[in-house]
């Protein structure tokens, strides 16, 4: 779980999961203090003390009053089972919650040949590979991280597991680990790129063979920049919880295909559909439906409902809009949700968030629709500004200007010292909407 959670969060989780144990370090259980159902086992466990330096945890001991046995002691005299014994179960992931509360993933267990494909998976989108020597710093709450993690481990690899991502600390330690494999998103990319010109010629990257990222979209700008400076290593793929690896592009791709996601995956069904079910041309924005045989089937906890609802013809959607070109190359536009309908255009905000990124001084923005009476729909940016930033909406708009088409530059512009976010890290745009739309009839 998030360990940003607090108790109404975890509470929801280890009812919804019918959790038998709860495994947690001692500086978070005060938080959640009464979110644990009766019944379920707490074992409490004491950061290691780099992690406290780095969080800043207090020194302390497990605290009392919680029914909690110590992990460690636990750890130590529990007997493993035999080697040879094979114990079926898998992990069940929640999502992030954007339209409601978090939803289990509760999959069916994998076929030794599914199990087979999920490794192979691995070597083409992560890179996986035996005696690797990796680094990761993205939160292993998400399932990327974590399945990145597992397969490292699987492969014998020398894993430095960082409790937070810090851009100068990721190359002192390329350099001084002689790191070849990293986990990284791009908002990683963009601080990464924000250090000074003398932090950035300082370290020794030659080590490094294979950046794997399987978060948010890159924008090509970014991606291009990050190539030039540490060489054709990049790999993105379109990927999600329920759906596994999909696509796959390596850096050269990207070069000549700015902003695509790459081509399926071998053995991967990926199409285009329309809102009526009909597979649209080429170059034509529809909804995302994807199947890799390498993913169990899965229905959401308590929520079957939910599940059938993004099937159809036996592949899976999660609502992200795109397109595929001539060559099958897939662009992912948005998500169905966010799309912005103004005077009959329709308009994809990820596109001119990943163009506000490029801009000077913008530390995170976020893009979306606000009620207009003319055209139905007018555009929105908030805006995070980096400390110390001197830009206002007129810099931002004339920036914009010069990039895009006039109907993609929004109308308002607010900025703010931090923006909404779930507890995935990931802005919580359906708060920053909701001012402008209430007392109105309709959402869209």
């Amino acid at each position: 779980m998030n360990w940003h959670f607090k108790a109404a969060e975890v509470r929801h989780i280890l009812a919804d999961s019918q959790a038998r144990m709860l495994i947690v370090d001692a500086d978070l259980l005060g938080r959640i203090s009464g979110a644990v159902p009766h019944g379920v086992r707490v074992l409490v466990a004491t950061p290691s003390e780099p992690t406290r330096r780095v969080f800043g945890f207090p020194d302390e001991s497990p605290p009392d009053g919680h029914g909690a046995e110590d992990w460690a002691a636990f750890r130590d005299a529990a007997a493993g089972p035999p080697p040879t014994q094979q114990v079926p179960g898998t992990a069940m992931v929640y999502t992030s919650g954007t339209t409601g509360l978090p939803k289990g993933i509760r999959r069916e267990v994998a076929t030794a040949g599914q199990l087979a494909l999920i490794a192979e998976r691995s070597r083409t989108v992560l890179g996986i590979e035996p005696g690797m020597r990796a680094l990761v710093s993205a939160p292993m709450y998400h399932s990327a991280p974590a399945a990145y993690v597992i397969q490292a481990a699987l492969n014998d690899a020398h894993l430095w597991i960082e409790p937070k991502f810090d851009a100068e600390r990721t190359l002192q330690l390329v350099e001084s680990e002689r790191i070849s494999h990293l986990y990284l998103v791009p908002t990683m990319y963009v601080r990464l790129l924000r250090l000074d010109a003398d932090a950035r010629r300082r370290y020794d990257l030659r080590s490094v063979k294979f950046v794997a990222s399987t978060g948010s979209a890159c924008a090509p700008d970014i991606k291009r920049r990050m190539i030039e400076w540490w060489g054709p290593v990049f790999h993105e793929a379109y990927a999600a919880s329920e759906l596994g690896w999909i696509s796959h592009i390596d850096s050269k791709e990207s070069l000549r295909r700015p902003g695509s996601a790459g081509r399926a995956i071998e053995g991967v069904q990926l199409k285009v559909l329309s809102e009526e079910g009909g597979q649209v041309p080429a170059g034509t924005v529809g909804l995302l439906y994807a199947r890799d045989p390498a993913i169990p089937d899965f229905t959401y906890a308590n929520n079957d409902g939910a599940r059938r609802k993004i099937e159809a013809d036996g592949l899976w959607t999660l609502g992200d809009m795109g397109y595929l070109d001539d060559e099958g190359y897939l662009y992912v536009v948005d998500r169905q949700s966010d799309m912005v309908i103004s005077g009959g255009v329709n308009i994809y905000p990820a596109e001119i968030e990943a163009v506000l990124m490029t801009l000077p001084g913008v530390a995170d923005c976020a893009v979306f629709g606000i009620p207009d009476d003319e055209f139905g729909e007018a555009l929105a940016a908030a805006v995070q500004r980096l400390a110390g930033a001197d830009i206002d909406a007129a810099m931002l708009r004339a920036f914009l200007r010069e990039r895009l088409a006039d109907f993609k530059v929004p109308r308002a512009v607010t900025f703010h010292d931090e923006l909404p976010r779930e507890e995935t890290g990931k802005i919580f745009k359906r708060k920053l909407r909701e001012p402008y739309w209430e007392n109105r009839t309709r959402r869209v």
